[in-house]
């Protein structure tokens, strides 16, 4: 699949940001993340909104209009996320200076509904804007956000925003891109400003301890050889309905699907990791927890930042049921109530957050292997429509070239909302492991070597197109 790169340019925000402005501070979570891109794709149909059987349409006039669109309301947004158009300065600050986002519009030469047949992992990064600007080396490496457009023959479109994880979250993501999608419907009333006032719930330090960071409490479970194996598994309704009565017990009677889902995916991933190493020592559940609704009182949704934190479980194999795994996670979650998080707040916020940093140091060292599980679900990505319809599949880029952080897993809705997609990435070693493990694939939709078919996934595709 060989894409053409049409243009490439920078969308500033519509009006100037105030000089008031002009300096977004980082909160105490923002100093301490890591500066890359996530990179989410949402794919689009162009006959959503047209019977092409009935009617000739110009498809190269219905796609200008649609970038035209994209990038006019794209220059609205901006000027209410001004720091989205900015450069970030240090472990302190984003400049608000305007510069904008790094737009990339790209052409593909193949239909929408062939590469939606079956996605190839290999050609997911080819929609991402961070390759192209890595190899043009024209990109700064302090900007902040990154979007590409890329028109498949019939049409349809991939659009994939990559906005740094140094000041946004996935909720943050979100919110920004339901803002964009309401103002290119002018639907005003739609477009919620940010609250950028994170920095005054969590104040920040006046330096960066390098042992206080993300990086570092990732960093011994960096492999820094062999590659990256990604697969996309889907759980249906019914399995998901199976694994909630397996994880039930008398402490958790009703366990949700994320925590169904994640003990299953961490049970067997641990069994595959130690079939690896030939070791038995305990492993790392790493969970993310929003804390914006852990909050008290809440947080909105649309503070801007990275407000979230990590519940960890150190598992054994002897603690490796599912309703084990799923009593431990709850039981670690419910210690980032609101009480954490207002110890996190204030003038004695960075003192506790260093305390916690350091427990969790601790815990780490205990562990062979970490697996990390970060959820999408209920995030509104699949309601994201900027006039011609929503979505029929979202997805997600990772780098696959080492050095990496394996055993990563993303769990994302289905369209429908009711089952759960899981990315999850292990070394090709663990992968095959975890491929072989016949208890696992009897949850999951078909037998999945890779990205399955889509097309059975999505009611009434255009699969004319």
């Amino acid at each position: 699949m060989d894409l053409e790169m049409i243009t490439r340019e920078w969308i500033k925000p519509s009006s100037p940001t105030p000089s008031h402005l002009k300096t977004y501070k980082l909160c105490l979570f923002d100093q301490h993340g890591g500066h890359h891109f996530p990179s989410v794709l949402l794919f689009y149909p162009l006959n959503q909104n047209l019977r092409l059987s009935s009617t000739l349409v110009d498809i190269d006039h219905i796609v200008s209009k649609r970038l035209q669109l994209l990038k006019q309301s794209l220059s609205e947004a901006l000027t209410l996320y001004y720091p989205l158009a900015g450069k970030i300065k240090d472990d302190m600050s984003v400049e608000c200076n305007d510069e904008g986002i790094y737009f990339v519009e790209a052409r593909a030469k193949i239909p929408f509904n062939q590469f939606l047949n079956q996605p190839n992992r290999s050609l997911i990064g080819k929609f991402s804007p961070v390759n192209d600007s890595k190899k043009r080396g024209q990109i700064e490496e302090l900007c902040v956000g990154q979007i590409q457009v890329t028109v498949f023959a019939c049409g349809g479109l991939a659009i994939c925003i990559c906005l740094s994880h140094k000041i946004c979250d996935v909720t943050t993501t979100s919110c920004f891109m339901r803002c964009w999608s309401a103002l290119a419907e002018k639907k005003i009333e739609g477009a919620i400003r940010p609250d950028c006032g994170a920095v005054s719930l969590f104040p920040p330090t006046e330096k960066v301890l390098s042992e206080l960071t993300i990086a570092a409490q990732v960093f011994p479970f960096v492999k820094t050889g062999g590659r990256v194996a990604i697969r996309r598994f889907v759980f249906e309704p019914k399995a998901i309905a199976k694994l909630k009565a397996k994880a039930t017990s008398s402490c958790v009677r009703n366990p949700t699907r994320i925590e169904a889902v994640s003990a299953l995916l961490s049970k067997h991933i641990f069994a595959a990791l130690n079939k690896r190493s030939g070791t038995h020592k305990p492993n790392l559940l790493r969970h993310i927890v929003n804390l914006r609704r852990r909050s008290k009182p809440p947080i909105a949704d649309y503070c801007m930042g990275n407000i979230v934190w990590h519940a960890n479980v150190l598992c054994t194999e002897e603690e490796g049921d599912l309703d084990g795994l799923v009593t431990k996670l709850r039981e670690a979650i419910e210690l980032l109530n609101g009480d954490f998080v207002k110890s996190l707040q204030g003038d004695e916020g960075f003192v506790n957050y260093r305390k916690v940093v350091h427990d969790v140091l601790e815990v780490s060292s205990k562990a062979e292997d970490m697996v990390t599980i970060t959820s999408w679900c209920n995030g509104g990505l699949y309601n994201i429509d900027f006039g011609w319809g929503k979505p029929v599949w979202m997805s997600f880029f990772q780098d696959e070239s080492p050095p990496a952080f394996m055993n990563l897993i993303i769990l994302m809705d289905t369209r429908l909302g009711d089952g759960i997609e899981a990315l999850v990435s292990l070394s090709e070693e663990g992968m095959a492991f975890l491929e072989s493990d016949e208890e696992f694939l009897s949850f999951i939709k078909g037998r999945m070597p890779d990205y399955p078919p889509l097309l059975d996934l999505i009611p009434n595709h255009p699969s004319k197109l």
